[in-house]
C-alpha cells in the first residue's frame, strides 16, 4: 500500500481492513459518551447539586444531538441516500438504531430525577413540589402570581376550522389543552409555557420550588374561561437544525447564513417528547400535524426538560457541591494585578511579550485564567505602541467577548487588524453575525470563511517592531477564544515567539483573504493541506520503528476518532507492534482489543467536572531506542514528538476544516504534556476503557489504592506550582505512574520516564510492579509458547488492570504490553 505519504503502510497477509466490523458507528458511540454523561448524574460518589447540573447537561447534549445527527439522518432517507457508512449502516438503519438507543436513555433521566435527585434534593432542604403538594395559602400565592405575571405573558393557540395548526418552536415547552365548546368536536389549543419566567417558581424565599408548568395547568381557568377543559398533556419539539444552502451558488454569505437561521426555526420536527398519559386526540393531532412517525414519539414523565435544573447550582449550599475552583494566574507571566509600589520601573515597563521572548508558555484551561494569560495577550497587544499588526482566527466567543473588544481597541490605536469570523460555526451564527457587524463598523478587515470549508482554527498573531527588528508572536490552542467556556473546557495554548510558526501563521492568515489556501508550512500541520498526510506519516513511523524491533508508541488526546482512514492506520500499527493509548472523550469508531488486529490498542475516555477539550498527539519517534546504547540500529533524530491544536481525528477536522495544529518543543513544556497523559492514564475516578464490543467501563481504585482523578490533581498541582519561585511540573509523590512517554531535549531518565533494572517501577494504574514469575506458559500456540519459555527470565507479569505482560528491555527497562501476543512478539524483536 503506497501513496502520496512517502512512507509505506505496513500491510499484513490476509487481514480486510475494510470489514465493516472493524468499525464502530458514529452516531452509537455519540449516544454512548452520552450514557456515560448521564453516570455522572447517577453516581452517588458525586455531591447533590454537581449531580443535578449533569442532568441538565444531558439534555442539551441530547437535544444537540436529535437536532444535528438524527435530523441529519431523516434528511438523507428522506433524500433516497442509501450509501453505507464504514461500519455497514445505511442512513435508515442509523436512524432506527439511533432512536432506539436514545428512548431508554430518556427514559432512564426521568427516573433518575423522579426515583433518586428529586427525594434526596427534598432530604437535603430543596424541595421541587407537585401543585398538590401546596398548602391552601400557597395555591392562593400561586395563582396570584400566575394572574399577575404568567398570565400576561401567554397566548393561547387554538386549531379548528377557523385558525390553523399553531406554528411551535424548537425545544419549547408546551402545554397542549383539549377542550370541549358548548357544542361540536373537542378543540385543541397550545399553549407555550413562557420561557422568559423562572421554571422553578420560588415559593417564599425558601428552596421550595413549584415547576413553572405546574402553576400554568392548574390555572387555566384564568387563561380559557368559559369552557369544558378535557385533558391537558405536557409536550416538546425537537426540530431539525441541518438546514443548508449551496455556499457555490450563495451571492452574499451573510445573507446565506441569515437565510439558513430563518430557515431552521421552521425546519421540520424530528422528535416529540409528551406525557405518556396525554389524551388520544391530543396524541393524534399532533402526531398527524407533524408529520410523525411512532419511533419519533417519545413516552416520558416530565419535566421533560431538564435544562433550567441547572439553576439550582447557584443555590448557597457549598455542602452539596463540589469544591470551588478559581482560575490561576500562570506562574511563568509577570502577574499585572501586583501592586505598582512594590515594582521596578523595569518591571513596570515589561509585557508580555517580554516573558514569551524568554521561552515558550503553555497555558492550560481552566487552571489557568483566561483573562490573565489570553486575553491579556490580546489586550497588550492592542494598547502597545510597538505592535504593528493583530490577527486571529474567531470561531466561538462570548456575547460580551473582550477579546473582540481588544481587537476593536487594537484598531482604534493604529494597529492593522485583520479577523477571521467563522459564521458557519453551528448554532453561534447569528452571535458571530452580531460580531462581524460591529468589527466591521470600526474599520476592521473581516473575513467570513472558505467556500466549502469552515474554519476551526483557534489562532492569533501579534507583529510587533522590537529593538532587534520585527518579531512574530503566535498563540496557537485548542479551545475557542470564549471566556465563558474556558471556565469549563479544559484546553491548551501554546504561546510563542518561535518565528517559523510566526510565518505559518502568517501565511495562514493571508489565505483567509485570499484566494486560496498555502499548501507549505514549515512547522504547523494545517488542515485540509498537510495535516492528514503528516499524521498518517507520524503514524506509519512507528509501524516501522515496531517492525524494525524497536519500541513504538502513540498517545493521542482527541475529542473524537471518527476518520475511517486514520482508524485502519492505527490497526495497521497495532498488528505492527506499537503499543497505542487513545483518550477520546466521546465519538470512537475504532474498536481496541481485536485478537491479530488492536491488541495493542486502547481507548480512554474522561468524564468530569470540567469538558476534556484539549487535542495532545504523541509520537515516540524511536526514542527509547536512540537513548538506549545496546541498539545496534538506533533511527535517525530519535526525538518524541508533541503536537497540540484545534483537530479531532475525524474526517470533517481533515478534509473540510482550516484546522491548525503546533509542534511543542521545548523539554519543559512537554514535561508538562507528559505529565497530563500520564494522568489520564492513570485516573481510576472518571476514566473510562473501552471494551472491543464499544461498550465502556468505568475504572475504580482497588482496595488501598490511591483515588487518582486528573482534574483534582491538575487543580492541586496548578495552585502548588503558583507558589514556587522555580516552576517545574512534575508526577506528585503521591499518585506514582510509569510511563513510556519520552520527553525531549536534555533531560534526565527519570524526567523522561525510563527505568532501570534495579527499580521497581510502578504501573501504569498507580500500583507498584511486582516481579511476579511467569505463570505457567497455557499451551495453546507452540511457537508462542516456546518464546515465551525461551525468554522466562525476561517477562512478567506485573501488578496492573491495564497491562498483562511486562518484557524486560535490552537497556534495562520495562516494555508493558496488553496481551500475550504482544509479549511474544516484543521478545522475538529484542532478543531472537
Amino acid at each position: 500500500m503506497t501513496d502520496d505519504v512517502g512512507v509505506p503502510a505496513y500491510d499484513p497477509d490476509g487481514v480486510d481492513l475494510t470489514d465493516p466490523d472493524l468499525y464502530l458507528n458514529r452516531e452509537l458511540s455519540e449516544l454512548a459518551f452520552q450514557r456515560r454523561v448521564l453516570h455522572e448524574a447517577l453516581d452517588e460518589r458525586n455531591p447533590l447539586l454537581e449531580r443535578v447540573r449533569f442532568l441538565s447537561i444531558v439534555t442539551r447534549n441530547l437535544d444537540e444531538f436529535v437536532m444535528k445527527r438524527i435530523g441529519g439522518l431523516k434528511q438523507q432517507i428522506q433524500a433516497g441516500v442509501t450509501e453505507r457508512t464504514a461500519d455497514g449502516r445505511t442512513p435508515a438503519e442509523q436512524w432506527e438504531e439511533c432512536h432506539d438507543a436514545l428512548a431508554p436513555m430518556l427514559r432512564r433521566q426521568a427516573e433518575c430525577y423522579r426515583e433518586t435527585l428529586r427525594p434526596v434534593l427534598a432530604e437535603a432542604g430543596i424541595d421541587i413540589l407537585d401543585y398538590d403538594d401546596l398548602s391552601p395559602a400557597e395555591r392562593r400565592r400561586m395563582r396570584d402570581y400566575f394572574e399577575e405575571s404568567v398570565l400576561p405573558t401567554l397566548t393561547p393557540l387554538s386549531f379548528d376550522p377557523a385558525h390553523p395548526f399553531p406554528f411551535i418552536s424548537n425545544r419549547s415547552l408546551s402545554l397542549a389543552v383539549l377542550t370541549r365548546p358548548e357544542q361540536g368536536d373537542p378543540t385543541f389549543t397550545r399553549v407555550k409555557i413562557p420561557p422568559n419566567r423562572p421554571r422553578l417558581v420560588q415559593l417564599d424565599g425558601d428552596s421550595r420550588y413549584v415547576p413553572l408548568e405546574e402553576v400554568v395547568r392548574e390555572n387555566l381557568d384564568l387563561l380559557l374561561p368559559n369552557v369544558d377543559i378535557v385533558d391537558t398533556a405536557l409536550f416538546r419539539l425537537t426540530r431539525n437544525a441541518e438546514v443548508r444552502r449551496d455556499e457555490e451558488v450563495a451571492e452574499d454569505l451573510i445573507d446565506m447564513i441569515e437565510e439558513v437561521l430563518e430557515q431552521r426555526r421552521f425546519a421540520s420536527v424530528v422528535r416529540m417528547e409528551i406525557d405518556p398519559e396525554a389524551h388520544p386526540r391530543i396524541r393524534d393531532t399532533l402526531q398527524e400535524q407533524l408529520d410523525l412517525e411512532d419511533r419519533e414519539i417519545y413516552d416520558l414523565e416530565g419535566p421533560l426538560d431538564y435544562r433550567a435544573f441547572g439553576a439550582l447550582t447557584d443555590l448557597d449550599r457549598p455542602d452539596l457541591k463540589l469544591e470551588s475552583w478559581t482560575p490561576q494566574p500562570h506562574p511563568r507571566l509577570r502577574d499585572p494585578d501586583s501592586t505598582a509600589l512594590a515594582q521596578t520601573d523595569a518591571e513596570r515597563a515589561r509585557t508580555i511579550f517580554d516573558d514569551i521572548d524568554e521561552g515558550d508558555v503553555l497555558l492550560h484551561h481552566p487552571y489557568h485564567d483566561f483573562g490573565d494569560t489570553v486575553q491579556r495577550f490580546l489586550s497588550e497587544a492592542a494598547n502597545d505602541p510597538d505592535v504593528l499588526a493583530v490577527k486571529a482566527a474567531i470561531y466561538r466567543t462570548a456575547s460580551d467577548s473582550q477579546v473582540i473588544q481588544s481587537l476593536i481597541e487594537a484598531a482604534e490605536n493604529g494597529k492593522q487588524v485583520a479577523v477571521m469570523v467563522e459564521l458557519k460555526a453551528r448554532f453561534d451564527e447569528q452571535n458571530n453575525l452580531e460580531w462581524v457587524r460591529r468589527l466591521e463598523e470600526n474599520g476592521i478587515h473581516v473575513a467570513y470563511g472558505t467556500i466549502g470549508l469552515k474554519t476551526h482554527t483557534k489562532t492569533a498573531l501579534v507583529v510587533r517592531d522590537d529593538d532587534d527588528g520585527v518579531n512574530l508572536y503566535s498563540h496557537v490552542g485548542t479551545g475557542n477564544y470564549h471566556s465563558e467556556t474556558a471556565k469549563g473546557y479544559v484546553d491548551l495554548g501554546l504561546l510563542t515567539a518561535d518565528r517559523d510558526i510566526g510565518q505559518d501563521l502568517v501565511t495562514l492568515f493571508n489565505s483567509f483573504t485570499g484566494p486560496a489556501l498555502d499548501e507549505e508550512f514549515r512547522k504547523l500541520l494545517v488542515s485540509p493541506v498537510t495535516m492528514r498526510r503528516e499524521l498518517t506519516r507520524a503514524i506509519r513511523r512507528e509501524a516501522r520503528h515496531a517492525q524494525a524491533g524497536r519500541p513504538a508508541r502513540i498517545v493521542a488526546k482527541v475529542n473524537g476518532l471518527e476518520d475511517p482512514d486514520i482508524v485502519e492506520e492505527l490497526y495497521r500499527a497495532s498488528m505492527a507492534g506499537v503499543d497505542i493509548d487513545l483518550i477520546v472523550r466521546d465519538i470512537c469508531r475504532l474498536r481496541p482489543g481485536i485478537e491479530g488486529i488492536s491488541e495493542n490498542v486502547s481507548v480512554h475516555s474522561v468524564v468530569g467536572r470540567f469538558l476534556e477539550h484539549s487535542r495532545i498527539f504523541y509520537f515516540e519517534n524511536g526514542a527509547r531506542a536512540a537513548r538506549s546504547s545496546e541498539m545496534d540500529d538506533p533511527p535517525q533524530g530519535g526525538e518524541p514528538d508533541y503536537y497540540i491544536g484545534s483537530a479531532d481525528w475525524m474526517t470533517r477536522n481533515l478534509d473540510y476544516r482550516v484546522e491548525a495544529v503546533t509542534p511543542v518543543e521545548d523539554p519543559a513544556l512537554r514535561r508538562q504534556l507528559k505529565f497530563n497523559l500520564d494522568l489520564v492514564l492513570a485516573d481510576n475516578r472518571k476514566r473510562w476503557v473501552m471494551e472491543s464490543d464499544g461498550s465502556y467501563s468505568q475504572q475504580y481504585p482497588r482496595d488501598g489504592e490511591p483515588v487518582v482523578n486528573t482534574q483534582e490533581i491538575l487543580m492541586r498541582e496548578t495552585l502548588k506550582a503558583r507558589r514556587q519561585e522555580d516552576v517545574t511540573v512534575g508526577l506528585p509523590a503521591d499518585y506514582p505512574v510509569d510511563s513510556d512517554i519520552l520527553v525531549g531535549g536534555d533531560v534526565s531518565d527519570e524526567q523522561a520516564g525510563s527505568s532501570t533494572a534495579a527499580d521497581a517501577p510502578a504501573t501504569d494504574d498507580g500500583a507498584s510492579a511486582s516481579e511476579n514469575a511467569p505463570d505457567e506458559v497455557e499451551a495453546t500456540d507452540g511457537g508462542a509458547t516456546d518464546t515465551l519459555e525461551r525468554h522466562a527470565n525476561r517477562w512478567y507479569r506485573p501488578d496492573s488492570r491495564t497491562y498483562d505482560y511486562a518484557v524486560r528491555t535490552p537497556d534495562g527497562g520495562r516494555r508493558y504490553l496488553k496481551t500475550r501476543d504482544g509479549a511474544v512478539q516484543a521478545l522475538e524483536r529484542y532478543y531472537d
